[in-house]
């Protein structure tokens, strides 16, 4: 329905704001500025203005061909699918700018029904992910991600994962003593990273740090190669210190 500019109207920004996206909403591969201002008779010059703060508020986004479609800000307002997908890549985009702030390759983890998932990750050609040559599910004893996820458990908790998933000895620094892992896990302070110094896979050092949410077990992970151990503390800090953001994003 077009609009009649009623600039004495109440709340008439917030009504235009809506008709805009209504508009852009029915046409789900994109719409040009012009053809919103034919269907919601709003001026191209009125509705410029409007369109930049929805832009900057995620409302909307501008595709290469110059169209406009629905953004993140809006998908999040609703629910299902769209809403999912939303958030997956609200949290991808919080990685990706945490990996090139730390310079290194970056990890979402949960404990999820008794198993280590990595839900999200984000690397690239200059920050290259570790290489999984032992699944994270049986490696909990050696990863910094695992150890990461033990501490947030029970005594109980840990020895069942471990009665389902056994020590082994990955590298020549893993521990393979159940007494001397509980002894290390309880022992960490809550605010410390938990580091893996090679001994997950030789050539790779990792930290990792919780996002504790409720109940639930996760953790906020990255990995070096060994050449770039030397900045593995600083980075684990950074980490420390973004954790809060990215634990806003997954509980949006």
């Amino acid at each position: 329905m077009a609009l009649k500019p009623e600039p004495t109207a109440p709340f008439h920004s917030v009504q235009y704001a809506l008709r805009v996206l209504e508009t852009v909403s029915k046409h789900r591969t994109g719409v040009t500025d012009a053809q919103i201002s034919r269907e919601t008779g709003l001026p191209v010059g009125h509705l410029a203005s409007l369109l930049l703060t929805l832009r900057r508020e995620g409302y909307v986004e501008q595709v290469s061909d110059g169209a406009y479609v629905i953004g993140a800000s809006l998908l999040l307002l609703g629910s299902g699918a769209a809403r999912r997908q939303a958030l997956e890549n609200k949290l991808q985009q919080t990685l990706d700018q945490l990996r090139d702030s730390v310079g290194a390759a970056v990890y979402i983890s949960r404990y999820v029904d008794g198993e280590i998932r990595v839900t999200q990750y984000a690397d690239g050609p200059r920050t290259p992910a570790v290489n999984e040559w032992v699944d994270f599910r049986s490696a909990a004893h050696a990863s910094a991600i695992g150890k990461c996820l033990l501490t947030q458990l029970d005594q109980n908790g840990r020895r069942d994962h471990l009665a389902r998933h056994k020590i082994a000895r990955l590298t020549s620094r893993t521990i393979t003593s159940e007494k001397v892992l509980f002894s290390k896990l309880d022992s960490q302070p809550a605010t410390v990273p938990v580091l893996d110094l090679q001994e997950y896979a030789m050539g790779t050092v990792c930290a990792a740090v919780p996002l504790t949410a409720g109940s639930s077990a996760g953790c906020l992970a990255l990995s070096l190669p060994i050449e770039h151990a030397h900045r593995l503390r600083s980075a684990a800090d950074t980490l420390n210190r973004r954790a809060a953001p990215v634990l806003l994003s997954l509980a949006l």
